[in-house]
């Protein structure tokens, strides 16, 4: 065949692969992982709610509460290059069975502490959930990367709506549930909800049957150590500017953000109790559904590095500002749904980002990388809102003092108003760095700048060079 037949043997594949239906086809591998990672996650947010009436039951301190999600989120953080290094050695169907394991072990000897130990102690809570962290440092990168095997290139903005609004789904059932069944039938019951969750998933996983899931190529040759592969993943985001200016910024979106947001869940519990972050858990459930659904539907922004900063500036305004100036359970719950809806519009347009921008071969460690960069400054801004809240602004409000000179008249002097007018500064100063991420060209135009990967090889193919600029060219040998 003649280049020129060639060529427009190759459009005509794209132009049919873009025209086709807008609906999923040849679905049911992806509803097959997404059944049973819906039913898992349900079950680890009935545990987790738990552990936090758990922590609070202590002593009600902010710091309690805020000291939980430190223990979840920095080995999560901290072993996501790692995880991302081992997923790129192996099958993606054995990563997402490494994580779902690794729950199901670690629930499973809480369950036998607590049944034969002669019960649960609340400190106890902690190393399992640090335990439960590392897991989570698989498993988003794992089926991130497994995702690509699942369904069309087309579909994977529906697809990766579809994941997250299972994640929000857990949000709706899993406080709720948690809620009755602590107060009905105590932690026994909910760990062992969440051991037979974590064993449904492992099932669904095992039946399934990824297309080009296999061991990547030279598995059997010599390999470099996991630490030096994981630090190539860092590099390959470095070397991408427009990667290292999108996970720069949302490194410090979740910084400034995270701040207030540790805070709400004690804010919510010292202002109306229980009942309250129970309502508003499920809030932040159904807008995180309602975002899935609709990139189902949609499939997303068409420039996604536009969206993303949007979506940013519209969470920072509803969850955080407005959520910080309205009072009572029913505004919270729809301020925070609001915030929930884009932050699944955001979170599945930068998977989409890597699905789509990074070879398949890479993606394990791009994604951990990223991960990693971006939310390494989350356990920071966790670390230091707790005490914070409970030694400087909640008394700060108390007296009038200090920043609640001027932020008093809003907030007022009531428990909570300390914590509410950090999750006010938090919001202005997000909003600031979403401004600042909307200005950036290439955070902005990133879709532009940072060709598809199946363009990239294309190219390779039609001219015999390796398509590739000499900025992405380093990533690749790194």
């Amino acid at each position: 065949m003649s280049g020129s037949g060639k060529a427009a043997g190759k459009a005509k594949a794209r132009g049919a692969e873009k025209s086709g239906p807008g609906r999923f086809t040849g679905a049911g591998p992806l509803l097959l992982v997404w059944s049973g990672q819906a039913v898992s996650l349900v079950g680890s947010a009935v545990l987790r709610f738990a552990f936090i009436i758990e922590v609070w039951s202590t002593g009600e301190q902010a710091t309690a509460v805020t000291a939980l999600s430190l223990c979840a989120l920095l080995p999560q953080a901290l072993f996501s290059p790692f995880a991302g290094a081992i997923i790129d050695r192996i099958r993606k169907r054995s990563a997402l069975q490494i994580a779902d394991a690794g729950g199901l072990l670690t629930v499973g000897l809480l369950a036998l502490v607590h049944f034969f130990g002669g019960g649960l102690e609340p400190w106890q809570v902690y190393p399992a959930t640090v335990l439960l962290g590392i897991s989570a440092a698989f498993q988003l990168p794992a089926l991130t990367a497994a995702v690509p095997l699942l369904v069309r290139k087309d579909q994977l903005g529906r697809a990766n709506g579809l994941l997250a609004g299972a994640r929000s789904a857990a949000g709706i059932c899993g406080p709720a549930l948690g809620g009755v069944m602590v107060a009905v039938s105590g932690i026994g019951a909910v760990l062992i909800i969440d051991l037979v969750s974590y064993a449904f998933a492992l099932i669904g996983i095992r039946v399934v049957r990824m297309k080009g899931d296999k061991v990547p190529a030279g598995a059997g040759a010599p390999r470099t150590r996991i630490t030096a592969e994981a630090v190539e993943g860092l590099r390959y985001v470095f070397r991408q500017g427009s990667l290292r200016a999108m996970t720069v910024n949302f490194c410090t979106v979740n910084l400034v953000m995270v701040f207030g947001f540790a805070v709400i869940q004690p804010m919510v519990l010292i202002k109306d109790g229980n009942g309250a972050l129970a309502a508003v858990n499920s809030a932040i459930g159904v807008g995180g559904v309602v975002g899935g659904l609709l990139m189902a539907a949609w499939g997303g922004p068409k420039n996604r590095g536009r969206g993303m900063m949007l979506g940013i500036v519209g969470m920072c305004l509803s969850a955080q500002i407005g959520m910080a100036l309205v009072g009572g359970v029913v505004a919270w719950c729809a301020a925070i749904l609001v915030g929930a809806l884009l932050m699944t519009l955001v979170n599945s347009s930068m998977q989409a980002i890597v699905q789509t921008k990074v070879d398949p071969q890479w993606q394990g460690r791009v994604f951990g990388a990223v991960m990693f960069l971006s939310q390494i400054s989350v356990p920071l801004a966790t670390a230091v809102s707790g005490p914070l809240a409970d030694g400087v602004f909640e008394p700060q409000a108390d007296d009038g003092t200090g920043v609640f000179v001027l932020l008093g008249p809003l907030f007022g002097d009531d428990p909570g108003s300390g914590m509410a007018g950090m999750l006010f500064l938090a919001g202005v100063a997000g909003l600031a760095v979403a401004l600042w991420g909307l200005a950036s060209r290439s955070i902005r135009d990133i879709d532009v700048l940072l060709p598809d990967i199946d363009d990239e090889n294309e190219q390779k193919a039609d001219d015999g060079t390796d398509g590739r600029g000499g900025e992405k060219d380093d990533a690749v040998r790194a």
